[in-house]
């Protein structure tokens, strides 16, 4: 009975999150000029409802009942973790053994806000970035993306396998500040780049490029999927064998063909 329980008592936080979200965000939606005070009073309360059950009160982190890790620690999440993983749907989770997966997410606009901004407060984690991707460097995006991104997003961005089961997503949805907030913090298995590593203006060129990944140009010819030259030159190839060898089949059934004489004897018998 205890295994039975545990998936429902896992899901239960964020069946009421999902209910009581539009209350709570509809009754104190974040205004312009809001104080800061309001904005974290409605963040503590949405955060209490769906997310300390996982979390802790305080952003503690909490253990499951087996002893393993039923929600990690928030205090160093900071405004980058948290909207990453709020405005893509990968929380809240029903689930703590699952990847976390991008989904619609389950909180409106305004109540992200008031997460972000209260998670924030729980410790010195990273701030969300400022992404202007207007004047962006695209070339220099693409030499970042293809040194720091590509081994795991794969070159045209369409994510790729890791180890122990886990997958680097696809970018085809991300958007610029997702982009930087996922570079920031460095979800799940992704390495956290700070500004050391990339700075605020070579992020605008990465995010930059991997919006141009989504409609890349393709002066080559059919990009077929871009999965890469290999396979592409594989059905090239393919495709030049078969039209080869129904050439040379047709080619055989041209030619013409010579009877025998009926008057002459074979060879060895005259």
């Amino acid at each position: 009975m205890r295994i039975r329980l545990r998936p429902l008592l896992i899901a239960a936080p964020v069946l009421v999150t999902l209910a009581v979200t539009p209350l709570v965000a509809g009754g104190a939606p974040a205004q312009d000029g809001q104080d800061d005070d309001d904005l974290l009073a409605v963040g503590r309360e949405l955060y209490l409802t769906g997310c300390a059950s996982c979390h802790g009160e305080t952003g503690e982190g909490v253990d499951g009942p087996d002893g393993d890790l039923r929600g990690p620690s928030l205090v160093e999440a900071g405004e980058a973790g948290a909207y990453y993983y709020l405005s893509t749907g990968r929380m809240p989770l029903a689930n703590p053994e699952e990847q976390p997966i991008r989904k619609p997410p389950a909180y409106t606009p305004d109540a992200i806000d008031a997460l972000v901004a209260y998670v924030a407060s729980l410790g010195n984690g990273p701030e969300l970035p400022d992404v202007d991707i207007g004047d962006a460097d695209l070339a220099n995006g693409g030499v970042i993306y293809r040194a720091n991104c590509q081994a795991c997003h794969s070159a045209s961005g369409s994510g790729g396998a890791l180890s122990y089961g886990r997958a680097a997503p696809g970018l085809a949805d991300a958007t610029p500040l997702q982009v930087g907030a996922a570079v920031r913090t460095g979800p799940g298995q992704m390495p956290v780049f700070g500004p050391d590593i990339i700075t605020d203006e070579e992020l605008d060129d990465l995010a930059a490029y991997v919006e141009y990944l989504k409609s890349p140009e393709d002066p080559g010819g059919v990009p077929i999927g871009r999965t890469g030259p290999i396979p592409e030159g594989f059905v090239a190839w393919l495709i030049g064998m078969t039209a080869l060898l129904a050439l040379v089949a047709w080619i055989g059934t041209r030619a013409p063909i010579r009877p025998r004489s009926a008057g002459r004897a074979p060879a060895g018998h005259e």
